[in-house]
Parts: structure tokens; C-alpha cells; sequence
């Protein structure tokens, strides 16, 4: 092992044991006003930490878009479906694919919802961090059902019922995990009496 090698991992040893910085949403937010978040950056903060999000490919964003007129169908009036907008939990803004939330548009129009009835994450190269942080955080934030459209194994991971986990991320997780393939139907929580199949959830 190189010299530089080895001053390198020490510099990864401190920074892991070395106390962070943590922001609160309204700290995040002034950032953001000064300018010091640049524009062409999209970020979320995350139990205090400001995290840089994967770049979004076209299939990314065509499949976002199609699931969200689907889920806005399938939920009906009286819900409203966000698309890559912020839900403030607490000291984490994470900006979801998709959020429903009851409700019309204006009725957030002066501040973001702190609560949806279902979270769903599009993932390609996100897939094992949807898994883990983002599944802690919305457990932890008491979010009902979470769903992970899994484009590349073109499966549906579906996640109720949040409990305590002292070996998650923050110390919550889901108790039911359901891993649904496209000719599998799926309701949600919410709306038990409407269900879908899984196939449709995906662009074609």
C-alpha cells in the first residue's frame, strides 16, 4: 500500500468519524434563496443532510410521467398525484417520483404536505439506495405504503406497515415486503377496491 494510499484512507477514516453538519428544512431553504445550491443541481435533504440525486434518464422520466396519469386514475377524485415534488417530513425534504396526497393542487400552494398516502420510486441505477435510505425515511415518516417500480427487472416492490429496526438507516422499516411481478394485481391501502395489475404500472 502506497503512502498516498494510506493517507487517503485515513482522510475517509476521519471524515466517517468526524461529527456532521446537519441543516434544518428552513436552513435548506435559505440556502437555496442565496444561491449556494446551484439551480442545475437537484438535491434533497435527507434526516439533515443535503444529498446530491441521481441524474434522471429518458426512460426515467417517460415512465415517471405515464405512472403518474395511471396512479391519478387509478386513486380518483379527492387525491392528487405529485410528480418530483417536495414532501417535508420533519427535518427531511426528499422529493419523491410520485406522492399521493389528498387533496387538490391549491391546497399546497403555501406549503409542501408533510404526509401522502403512498410514495413511489422509479428506480434503474437508485434501486439498492430506494431500497434502504429511502425505505427507513418514509417508514420512519409513518408513510403508509411505498411502492419501487424496479424498471430494470420490470417488478413491483411493495412496502406497508411501518415499524421500529434499530439496523435501518433511521431506525425504521416496513414489516410487509411484497415483491409482485406483471401479472400480479395490486390495490392500494387506501383505495382497497380499486386494484391494477402490475404490467400496466410500466411503460410499454
Amino acid at each position: 500500500m502506497t503512502a498516498e494510499t494510506l493517507v487517503g484512507k485515513a482522510i475517509e477514516l476521519a471524515a466517517a468519524t468526524l461529527p456532521r453538519r446537519k441543516f434544518t428544512r428552513e436552513e435548506y431553504y435559505r440556502l437555496a434563496e442565496a444561491g449556494i445550491l446551484r439551480e442545475d443541481e437537484r438535491t434533497e435533504l435527507i434526516e439533515g443532510e443535503i444529498v446530491t440525486m441521481v441524474p434522471i434518464g429518458p426512460e426515467h422520466v417517460a415512465q415517471t410521467t405515464e405512472l403518474r396519469e395511471r396512479i391519478q386514475r387509478l386513486f380518483g377524485k379527492g387525491y392528487h398525484v405529485r410528480e418530483q415534488s417536495p414532501l417535508a417530513l420533519d427535518e427531511s425534504e426528499p422529493m419523491p417520483d410520485l406522492a399521493v396526497v389528498k387533496g387538490k393542487p391549491a391546497d399546497y400552494k403555501h406549503a409542501h404536505p408533510t404526509y401522502a398516502v403512498l410514495v413511489i420510486e422509479v428506480a434503474q441505477s437508485s434501486l439498492p439506495y430506494d431500497r434502504t435510505v429511502k425505505t427507513s425515511l418514509y417508514a420512519k415518516a409513518g408513510i403508509p405504503e411505498y411502492w419501487i417500480v424496479d424498471l430494470e427487472h420490470r417488478q413491483l416492490e411493495v412496502y406497508r406497515e411501518p415499524i421500529e429496526s434499530p439496523d435501518s438507516a433511521f431506525g425504521y422499516t416496513y414489516r410487509v415486503r411484497m415483491l409482485l411481478q406483471p401479472s400480479d394485481t395490486i390495490a392500494p391501502l387506501e383505495r382497497p377496491n380499486r386494484s391494477v395489475r402490475v404490467g400496466r404500472l410500466f411503460v410499454v
